[in-house]
């Protein structure tokens, strides 16, 4: 979605952009889907950099921009046939690099010595860029430029306020409810936010999100008769945009978060955001300015107790994250920043 939303906006601002990807779906504009017969719709292609290769020496590129994750095998094709059609390159990274891979690239370095491939690299969060610079070395820029989300449409419309007499303190968390998100520790930190906070404060939980820990997630809550939290499953951005709107607290515990979309539209929301301090959500989220950080697992069921405790702290969180944009991540900015990158690259 975020690629997506970024080509919408350069193609907003003037530029012309054509997407290729190994993902199979719908014909679209624009679009071209190099895509294998292979199981379960691996997106990847046997022979991803000769097609990369013939799409990008038959137009008028002036920039090959990659989107990758830890390790994309048809994102590097990309960076591959890029090199050797002679265009300039940008690749973007979007997780962070954990010790396996940084090793992983670090042997791709002895094999390939891409750093001598001219890229220029770029992470989403100040957190996500540090272990790729330790692997990349002082001759491949490392540069952050956030992911872009449309600021304002996030702000709550006028009508959209809660019940006066709803004192409940209701707490919000949206994502993939997958293992690397660590989905029952969140469940954990709610149960033990819930213990600690005096039993005259009423709290509720959603969790927004689906994924293959979702049976275990709702095991769990049975087991510990948590029917003050609810998994409505996955919801669109508009159902989102209206939950927000009537939250109170938003938790991304996360650790190894590179940036933290949803933490963001709950900022732009109004919403005072727990989240990790080693996570990419500090790049947005400063400690009793936007919301509250902390480095374990302890610190975050503080915060979230801190928080529905605090019915002012609540309110002046909330006032200053409805007034103040966090304009590094508006799409302005964000295309200025990969502008900045594409003439690093070209020059």
């Amino acid at each position: 979605m975020q690629v997506a939303d970024l080509v919408r906006a350069q193609r907003e601002a003037g530029h012309t952009v054509e997407v290729v990807t190994a993902t199979p779906g719908e014909r679209l504009p624009g679009v071209h889907r190099v895509v294998a017969n292979l199981p379960f719709d691996l997106p990847v292609h046997p022979r991803g950099t000769q097609h990369l290769l013939r799409i990008m020496t038959s137009g008028r590129f002036d920039v090959v921009h990659v989107h990758t994750g830890a390790v994309s095998p048809f994102a590097w094709m990309g960076v591959r046939a890029a090199v050797r059609a002679g265009l300039p390159v940008v690749a973007t990274v979007h997780s962070m690099w954990d010790p396996v891979t940084r090793g992983v690239y670090r042997a791709l370095q002895a094999a390939f010595e891409w750093r001598r491939w001219g890229l220029v690299l770029t992470a989403v969060s100040e957190a996500a860029a540090r272990p790729i610079r330790a692997v990349a070395g002082p001759r491949v820029p490392v540069q952050v430029v956030s992911n872009g989300l449309d600021v304002t449409s996030w702000r709550p419309e006028p009508g959209a306020v809660r019940d006066a007499g709803d004192e409940t303190v209701h707490v919000v968390a949206v994502g993939r409810l997958a293992p690397r998100k660590q989905p029952l520790r969140l469940l954990k930190l709610m149960e033990t936010a819930r213990n600690r906070v005096p039993r005259d404060i009423a709290m509720r939980a959603t969790i927004v999100g689906d994924g293959p820990a979702r049976g275990r997630m709702e095991r769990y809550l049975r087991a510990r008769r948590m029917g003050w939290v609810s998994l409505p499953g996955r919801y669109s951005r508009e159902q989102i945009k209206d939950l927000l709107a009537v939250a109170d607290v938003f938790v991304a515990p996360a650790p190894r978060e590179s940036f933290g979309l949803a933490a963001l539209e709950a900022r732009a929301a109004g919403v005072p955001v727990v989240a990790r301090a080693q996570s990419g959500v500090a790049d947005f989220v400063r400690p009793g300015k936007e919301g509250l950080l902390g480095r374990t697992f302890d610190d975050l069921v503080a915060s979230v107790v801190r928080l529905a405790r605090d019915s002012a702290l609540r309110q002046s969180i909330a006032e200053h994250n409805r007034e103040t944009e966090p304009v590094r991540c508006s799409w302005p900015a964000v295309l200025e920043g990969f502008a900045h990158c594409y003439e690093l690259a070209r020059n």
